[in-house]
């Protein structure tokens, strides 16, 4: 199975009100294991940035000002999410913004679902953990993932940690090392070349004693195992 675990910034909250994206962060997986392909870029809005937006991501309108356009490097996203599944914290808002994208572009459009899979982490975090916060922040926090470096947000930095995050909610494993620097710079695809092995750190072993009931219905188990076996239990004979 081919997962693409995707993240975005943009100008403001509200797509409706002409936002845009400014950074799409992309991480390739397949069958779980980090082929170490990605797809990053910023992109240049051509509108201003909300004050409030700018302080959560860090990028200005001047910083992005020479970046490309959506539509300039929109033929290439789509060939690389085309077909997988995609994996987004909060899907709506990013689906959202992708299909306001894709909307500008000419000729018929093609909303992001109809040639991509989308499973929503939070709505999954929120099925696992009722009740709890269940933000990006809070989950690394609950799965033992590093967000250390994510003083500001980051949607290729985001992608890797919500890679970690998925793997660790979804089957135990939690450490993805894709041979890179896990800064919000670098951009282009990375080559399969490039990654590093999986790890997935050793967990301890966890013992439960058993209960005195449990203990009580276990003797009481043998007692019929050693009547109907004419008094022999190998079990006892192996214990003692």
């Amino acid at each position: 199975m081919r997962q693409i675990i995707l993240d975005t910034e943009t100008t403001g909250l509200e797509v409706e009100r002409g936002h845009r994206i400014i950074e799409i962060g992309c991480v390739e997986l397949v069958s779980r294991r980090a082929t170490g392909r990605r797809f990053h870029r910023y992109l240049n809005p051509d509108r201003d940035i909300d004050e409030g937006a700018e302080a959560v991501h860090g990028l200005s309108r001047s910083r992005l000002e020479r970046e490309p356009r959506f539509a300039e490097i929109a033929d290439e996203f789509m060939a690389f999410v085309e077909g997988a599944e995609l994996v987004i914290h909060n899907a709506a808002f990013d689906i959202g913004f992708l299909n306001a994208e894709i909307r500008r572009l000419p000729g018929e459009p093609r909303p992001v679902d109809s040639f991509c899979n989308v499973l929503d982490t939070l709505t999954l975090a929120r099925e696992l953990h009722p009740g709890q916060r269940n933000s990006l922040d809070a989950l690394c926090k609950r799965y033992g993932v590093d967000n250390s470096r994510r003083e500001l947000h980051g949607a290729l930095l985001d992608a890797q940690i919500l890679a970690e995050v998925y793997l660790a909610m979804t089957g135990g494993q939690s450490a993805l090392e894709l041979g890179e620097d896990r800064s919000a710079g670098g951009r282009g695809t990375q080559q399969p070349g490039e990654a590093r092995a999986w790890s997935r750190p050793a967990a301890p072993l966890r013992v439960h004693p058993a209960s005195a009931d449990e203990l009580a219905a276990h003797e009481a188990m043998l007692d019929k195992i050693a009547k109907a076996s004419g008094g022999t239990c190998l079990f006892r004979a192996l214990r003692n």
